[in-house]
């Protein structure tokens, strides 16, 4: 038997204040297909609807409502129907023309189901027909005119 000490250990580790050894090695890892972006979203965009969907949608009546709320960061808001009803999801890619919707605007729009049991509606096609007054709008470009 020597006195040696025994050897270093190849990974260096250091006492955390809970006790606990850690070790400072980087972990390595194989690299996700999904780190750094955003896990896609369920709901069905313009990109992701179905030709049929879009058919039956534009062939249906067209509807009247006002925007209850519109979160472009988000990119979806909400259309309270002018004949009553629950509110109607709105999507940020089925916004026609050039400004993004506010709080207020009256818009027309028509419906389409979301998938996978359509028991929700969703509003797609959606035309601002009058800005709300009082209100600063964006274009899609960033620019603000005031209403």
């Amino acid at each position: 038997m020597s006195s040696e000490p025994p050897p270093p250990s190849q990974h260096p580790t250091h006492q955390s204040s809970a006790g606990l050894l850690d070790t400072q090695q980087a972990r390595d890892r194989s690299p996700s297909p999904l780190r750094g972006n955003v896990v896609p979203s369920p709901l069905p965009t313009r990109r992701t609807r179905t030709f049929s969907a879009t058919v039956r949608a534009s062939q249906g009546p067209i509807y009247r409502g006002v925007c209850k709320c519109f979160c472009r960061s988000k990119g979806h808001g909400f259309i309270t129907p002018a004949d009553g009803g629950p509110d109607i999801f709105l999507h940020i890619s089925d916004v026609e023309g050039e400004y993004v919707p506010v709080e207020g605007d009256e818009v027309t729009y028509k419906m389409c189901s979301i998938p996978p049991k359509n028991e929700k509606l969703q509003a797609v096609e959606v035309v601002i027909t009058h800005l709300a007054p009082g209100t600063k709008h964006e274009t899609w470009s960033g620019h603000i005119v005031s209403s």
